[in-house]
């Protein structure tokens, strides 16, 4: 089976514009024809402000209806696939780590936002009408700078950008920041997110983190959970789930070479722990995906 399709560069009509694009989601469906792409991933941030919509979209194999008034967030490496049932109206945005460096907005900025979740489920926002037409709004000003030659165009998107970006923060933050948890807290969640991207294939303990974070386990727990509504662990086992996923769906590894893959001990562990968090086996969510 071939490996996932990765876009490097972001869709846009200017070729050497790969850093940002805008378009109108109709558009896009004209120019395909209604046809879903395949399962793929991008090295970059996608965001769909979906005005109205019938059909599907799946996240790292979790499957969401498109409806009206939603807005998406797919994170660098994701797996995504749109399958429409009839036109969507909205738009789809995609941008890349250099516009955001290069236009003055620190990643420290997307990363605590709790927009991008990386690993696990990725629903949709749901923001009530007053709220859907604010973001809206950025997102038509921000279609309307694309297509010009205004001076100093892709700081103004930038902007407008991250009004965007915050009016939907605004929607979904609704978990209460506790008031005895530190205000290092951002950044002990980027550096947690950083070490499990690097050991999660062989270590899976929310003590070995925090031992390697200084701190712990209980204030990790606390301090994650404050900031996102779920725990450390939840975290860790989402990335060993979703990269389970991709594996059985991508590649041509065994059960048993995925589970040594992802550092357990016995094909068997692997296989009980899979079952428990996604109700199928190994093979039977293979099999189901491919037949899909």
């Amino acid at each position: 089976m071939d490996s996932v399709k990765t876009y490097q560069k972001v869709y846009s009509e200017d070729e050497e514009d790969v850093s940002f694009g805008i378009f109108r989601m109709e558009d896009i469906y004209i120019e395909q024809n209604g046809k879903a792409d395949e399962p793929h991933r991008h090295n970059y941030y996608t965001v769909l402000i979906v005005n109205r919509a019938k059909g599907l979209h799946k996240i790292d194999f979790n499957t969401y209806e498109l409806s009206n008034k939603q807005v998406f967030f797919v994170a660098p490496g994701q797996v995504h696939q749109v399958i429409e049932s009839e036109m969507s109206i909205g738009f789809a945005m995609t941008f890349s780590i250099e516009f955001l460096v290069e236009n003055s907005i620190p990643l420290s900025f997307i990363e605590s936002l709790n927009l991008f979740q990386n690993y696990g489920q990725s629903p949709p926002l749901q923001p009530n009408k007053q709220q859907f037409d604010a973001i809206e709004h950025y997102a038509n000003q921000i279609f309307d700078l694309y297509g010009s030659n205004t001076q100093m165009k892709c700081m103004s998107i930038s902007a407008f950008l991250k009004l965007l970006l915050i009016e939907c923060n605004n929607v979904c933050a609704i978990i209460p920041i506790e008031m005895d948890v530190d205000t290092t807290g951002d950044n002990l969640i980027r550096s947690f997110k950083k070490a499990v991207e690097q050991n999660y294939k062989k270590e899976h303990s929310t003590t070995f983190y925090a031992n390697e974070l200084y701190i712990t386990p209980d204030h990790l727990n606390r301090t994650f959970k404050a900031r996102t509504g779920n725990t450390a662990k939840d975290y860790i086992q989402a990335r060993i789930i979703t990269e389970a996923k991709r594996l059985l769906y991508f590649s041509d590894l065994t059960n048993k070479e995925i589970a040594y893959e992802l550092g357990f001990n016995e094909p068997a562990n692997f296989s009980a722990f899979f079952k428990k968090h996604t109700q199928l086996s190994p093979s039977n969510f293979k099999k189901n995906e491919i037949q899909s």
